[in-house]
């Protein structure tokens, strides 16, 4: 171990120190204490947070001391007017701090002047949004969106084979149809239709069925439906409580068109400079837009842009981390889906630092532990984020894979029955007239089915022949 990793080293943090206007503040000489949510927080007279964590893990596998000293500026880190950096990346270069623990973006600027290790969090950039900001009107067929189109063509197909079941073992079975010569059958084609359609209203439907067959039939019908409604139900609940549907602004070309909403990022921050050197035609019309408007779109804090985003019309674009926290933390807001110019957030020291391969090791050391997956989960949990992570999606086939086999096997056993009940009344038929049992059971098949009648013609010129 190195022996310089004992001294006691300063560390820029993100707790942002704001002193008050004159004019606000006038007769006071204390401090407006800003801290950003959940990296470094004020709680009584301590500091906790994310990072407080993590420099405590590091300081204890690494066995270091260490002093939080307040950035001055309360910033990040960007070259100013005069060409000098500001914020805790100028105070690195100062040497007023050793190292700076913050959600820090690793960049290429930066990377520069000072040294980062190896990232502690993986991030991008994603536009926060609040949700009746960018809700819209419903579809007309909105009604149809808690199944999949293959699930509903699925379904359609289900419905026409159930009643094509019903109307085919109604006229197989003889307790359904005992004399298929004199009585007509009440299940024809339509009113086997009628039947589904009825049982899918949950509404009881004439004919009644009375055989065993057709029966077996209509309750696996019947137990289908059920099914699906409730699943239907759940769904298109959970399809209204998410929004997942009524977000016009999917991606950043989606911001770009719409008119109804100023976008902005922070003043001087990384985000503001990746549309700046962008060469994307959509992320230079982002940058044109707020270069135009800076004195109204930009911001000078994050709690700044979280304020207005719940307060105006406004769409906040920066780190896809911190606004999945802020969508944690305000149920009223949510993040796009699109997050682009993936990144992470690095520990900067000095260029000379004896710290940053140290620091790398034990970032890594960390990860592979699951530490900083703990960390990660300790302090963007809460019930809004559970939430948000229920992603909502259509009913597809295979989720209902269960309910059509369940179906199948039903009609299967309907049709079996049906056979079966034909099979014993052909039975007892053939022994009254003498006939054989096959020859009998084919007639009856023949003669519900209207197959017979084909045939007649046929025969009738061999029968004058023979005459």
């Amino acid at each position: 171990m190195d022996k310089g990793l004992h001294f006691t080293i300063w560390v820029v943090t993100t707790l942002l120190l704001l002193r008050e206007s004159s004019q606000a503040g006038a007769g006071r000489n204390d401090d407006a204490v800003s801290t950003e949510d959940p990296y470094m927080m004020v709680r009584g007279a301590e500091l906790e947070g994310y990072c407080m964590d993590l420099l405590a893990a590091l300081a204890g596998m690494l066995r270091f001391q260490y002093r939080v000293k307040v950035v001055g500026d309360g910033k990040y880190g960007a070259i100013s007017a005069g060409g000098n950096w500001t914020g805790m990346i100028g105070e690195i270069l100062r040497k007023e701090a050793d190292i700076a623990v913050a959600p820090l973006t690793v960049t290429s600027a930066r990377e520069e002047v000072v040294s980062f290790t190896t990232p502690f969090l993986q991030t991008g950039i994603g536009i926060l949004l609040r949700k009746d900001t960018v809700s819209q009107e419903l579809s007309f067929f909105h009604f149809l969106s808690p199944f999949s189109k293959e699930t509903w063509t699925g379904l359609l197909f289900a419905y026409l084979l159930t009643c094509f079941c019903l109307f085919l073992v109604a006229r197989l079975s003889p307790s359904e149809w005992n004399e298929a010569k004199n009585e007509e059958n009440h299940f024809t084609f339509l009113n086997s239709l009628w039947f589904g359609a009825g049982a899918l209203a949950l509404q009881g439907v004439t004919p009644q069925p009375q055989a065993l067959s057709v029966r077996v039939i209509a309750v696996v019908w019947w137990l289908f439906t059920l099914a699906l409604l409730a699943a239907y139900i759940a769904n298109f609940t959970a399809l209204l409580s998410s929004g997942s549907e009524q977000l016009p602004i999917q991606t950043f070309e989606d911001l770009v068109k719409q008119r109804n909403l100023e976008f902005g990022t922070l003043e001087g921050s990384s985000t503001f400079y990746f549309f700046k050197n962008s060469k994307n035609p959509i992320h230079q019309m982002i940058y044109e837009y707020m270069e135009k408007r800076r004195e109204h779109v930009l911001v000078k804090t994050y709690q700044e842009a979280i304020q207005r985003v719940m307060d105006s019309n406004y769409a906040f674009i920066g780190e896809s981390i911190s606004q999945d926290l802020a969508a944690a933390r305000h149920c009223n807001l949510i993040r796009a889906p699109e997050v682009i110019g993936a990144r992470g957030y690095g520990i900067a020291t000095t260029q000379t630092s004896p710290w940053t391969k140290p620091l790398s090791i034990a970032v890594l050391k960390l990860s592979e532990l699951g530490d900083l997956d703990y960390l990660r989960n300790k302090w963007w949990e809460s019930s809004c984020l559970r939430q948000s992570r229920d992603r909502w999606s259509p009913l597809e086939p295979p989720a209902l894979g269960g309910l059509f086999l369940a179906l199948g096997v039903g009609l299967a056993l309907g049709i079996l029955a049906a056979l079966a009940e034909l099979s014993n009344s052909s039975r007892h038929t053939a022994g009254h007239a003498k006939k054989s049992c096959c020859s009998v059971f084919i007639e009856e098949i023949c003669t519900r089915l209207r197959i017979k009648e084909s045939a007649r013609p046929s025969q009738e010129p061999s029968g004058k022949a023979n005459a």
